[in-house]
């Protein structure tokens, strides 16, 4: 896998989850235009504005998670992190967000971990939950946790490979670019990322950057 691979894999996922969001969008204009009622005119009007919102939000989290957001600096305002996750999952509240991060700045690829590692934890709850956020400094390094609790948690066996071994063959499927972006993260920070047993009741997801500290 070469930059040019993550760079399409990073695409492919960013389409794929706009797509929803912006096709809502397409259709609520068109339904717009053809519509004289009043209240189905507002109605459209509201239609319209969330599925706005939700392309704003994915776009910001995605460009912190994914591209170059956070400055020319080595680190991250730990604030806009948090936002990114409120934006991503808080407009659904089917996932209560739990931010425990100390610091007030964090390096921007373990900013780019953190978000990725949630990202994945988040889309685990499938029928919704807890997701618990935690970084914090140590003697060792910067250690960061995440915790996934739900009435139903689904982590693919392949974003579990690529997590703790990275690509199988060379090859990543486009919905493992998260998981394939945040392993390389880790390693090249000198640290690994743990996952709990399948079947655990809950999920964590803990890295250890002995790098970053």
């Amino acid at each position: 896998m070469n930059a040019i691979d993550l760079a399409s894999l990073l695409c492919s996922r960013l389409c794929h989850d706009l797509l929803s969001p912006v096709g809502a969008l397409n259709n609520g204009i068109e339904l717009l235009a053809d519509e004289q009622d009043p209240e189905m005119r507002e109605r459209c009007l509201e239609l319209l504005a969330e599925s706005a919102k939700a392309s704003a939000n994915k776009l910001k989290f995605f460009r912190l998670a994914f591209g170059a957001a956070g400055g020319f600096g080595e680190e991250v305002d730990s604030r806009e992190a948090q936002l990114a996750l409120e934006g991503l999952f808080g407009a659904e509240r089917r996932i209560e967000l739990g931010w425990m991060v100390a610091d007030g700045r964090l390096p921007k690829d373990a900013t780019k971990l953190l978000l990725n590692l949630a990202l994945i934890a988040g889309d685990a709850l499938v029928r919704g939950g807890r997701l618990d956020v935690g970084g914090e400094r140590s003697e060792r390094g910067l250690e960061l946790v995440i915790r996934a609790e739900g009435p139903r948690i689904l982590l693919d066996p392949g974003l579990r490979e690529t997590l703790q071994r990275g690509s199988s063959g060379g090859k990543v499927e486009p919905r493992a670019a998260g998981a394939w972006l945040a392993h390389s993260l880790a390693q090249g920070a000198g640290g690994s990322i743990k996952l709990s047993d399948p079947g655990s009741e809950v999920l964590l997801i803990g890295a250890d950057l002995p790098r970053q500290g």
